[in-house]
Parts: C-alpha cells; structure tokens; sequence
C-alpha cells in the first residue's frame, strides 16, 4: 500500500515538473521580443556637420542615449558632429547608446616643434605630425641652402617648445644658398637700430649686432659704426655679396662727430699714387 502511494505521489511530481518546464518555457519565448524590443528597431539618422543641440534632440526624440566627445577640425564649423556611431544607416534597437564627436570652439593647444637646420620635407612630416599647417615660405641667402633657418607664427620668431593652437600655419625661412649677387653696401650708420635692422634684411645681407654701453631704449638707440664700412678706400661705395655677414655697433646716442668719423674709409690714399705691385704666387 505505501509502496503504491509513493510510486503515485513520485508520477504527480513529475507531472507537475513537466507541466511547470513547459509553461517556464513557453513564458520565455512569449516574452523574448519584449525582452529584445523585437519589431522596436530604428535606422541611425544622420547628424553629421549638424550643431550639436540639433543632432541631441534629433537622437533622443528617436530613443537614443546620446554620449558626447570632441575633437578639432579646423575646417569644419565650431559644435558641430564630426564624426557618429554608429554609422548613417545602421539598424539598431530603440534606447541603444549612440556616440558623437563635435568640433571644439577652441583648438587644443600644441608644444612648437624645433625646425631650425632640417629640410623642408622633414619640417612639413612634423608639422603634420603636430596637427600644424605649413606657412608662408620664404627664401633667405645663407650657406645653408635648403635648411630651416628660422620658424615664424603670426610673423614673429617662435621658440620650441612654445604652446600654439592646432591648426595654425607656421611660416619658414629656408637658406637659399650664398648669391654671386653683389650690391653696394647700404650705410646704416646714424640710423634707429629697428630701422637698421629691415634695410640689412631688406637688401639680402646677414648682420650682427654688438651692443654698447647702457641702452636703455633699443627702439631709438642707433648704429654708430658698422663693418663694413659703406665706402672704400678709393672713396666709392664697397661692395659686399648678398647673403654676406654685416656686423653693427650700436649705442644709445653718438654725437655727430662719432657718426661721421666712422663712416669715412679706414684709410684714404691718393688716387694718383700707382698701386704697389702684388706678390707673385709660389
């Protein structure tokens, strides 16, 4: 009789096992597309080179979650979508997360890379590199064809390591070798150091400045002797090569007497004298 009993209770058991597998699986596929929002899916929209508070509303009136980062492109307007995933077109689940990267207002600023003394192919790779534009290119007599020789920002000497926006155009001054060019060496003597200083870049010719006494203002002190001297022996003008090396000495003031002691000749001779004979070469 128990035997008969246990062998009944262990069939309803099992029974009701079988009946609760069934129903458990049956509940699970009925709420599966619930669960994967089937026949809930959308087309990604495009948002791209759209204002930021556009491209949000767009997204999160479709049921997206919407994640922002930024970059800088300076050819494309500031807060607007560069780039989005994902892409134009997916289909995708209502709610999933899409993430868009907008342009800054501003550009990340970058150290200034060191130019001076490479060629212009390896300056423009590291430019590029940098996330920064070539320039003005501008061509200077020197020794060093082909080399960097100087790296201007806005027109003005920039050092490495100097931080400067990404994007800006970096201008560089390239050695055009030594020309067979001569002219006559500009007289510079009595003349503002600033003003000194354009006529000797102006004309092609390299300088260097020696500073003398206390200079309290270096935008009036001026050139009170220079070497080469502008006029020769025989009273004309000397002649230099372009590209050559200037110096000039320049104090706070000179007197008039200084200024016109050192613009004659070193050494003046009679142009009637014959030139003494040269030494012939061994």
């Amino acid at each position: 009789m128990m035997e008969a009993l246990l062998k009944k209770s262990f069939r309803v058991n099992l029974l009701v096992v079988i009946l609760l597998s069934i129903f458990l699986y049956i509940l699970f596929f009925v709420s599966l597309g619930f669960i994967t929002r089937h026949g809930n899916e959308v087309v990604i929209p495009n948002v791209m080179k759209k204002d930021i508070k556009v491209a949000e509303k767009s997204l999160e009136s479709m049921g997206f979650e919407v994640l922002v980062d930024s970059a800088y492109d300076p050819k494309q307007k500031p807060m607007t979508v560069l780039s989005q995933i994902p892409e134009v077109g997916s289909t995708v689940k209502s709610g999933r997360t899409v993430f868009i990267t907008i342009n800054r207002r501003q550009p990340p600023m970058t150290p200034m890379p060191n130019l001076v003394g490479l060629s212009y192919r390896s300056a423009a790779m590291i430019l590029k590199n940098n996330k920064l534009n070539i320039g003005d290119t501008i061509y200077k007599p020197d020794i060093a064809k082909g080399a960097i020789l100087e790296q201007l920002y806005k027109g003005k000497a920039v050092r490495p390591g100097e931080l400067v926006p990404q994007g800006s155009k970096i201008s560089l001054v390239i050695g055009d070798g030594l020309s067979n060019t001569e002219l006559d060496m500009p007289d510079v003597i009595g003349i503002p150091y600033l003003e000194a200083e354009a006529i000797l870049s102006g004309t092609g010719l390299q300088f260097y400045p020696v500073w003398e006494g206390d200079i309290t203002d270096s935008s009036t002190a001026v050139v009170f002797k220079q070497n080469p001297r502008p006029m020769n022996e025989l009273g004309q003008p000397n002649r230099i090569k372009e590209g050559d090396m200037v110096e000039i000495y320049i104090k706070q003031t000179a007197s008039n007497e200084e200024l016109e002691e050192n613009r004659k000749p070193l050494t003046t001779i009679d142009p009637n004298t014959p030139a003494a004979p040269s030494t012939p070469t061994k």
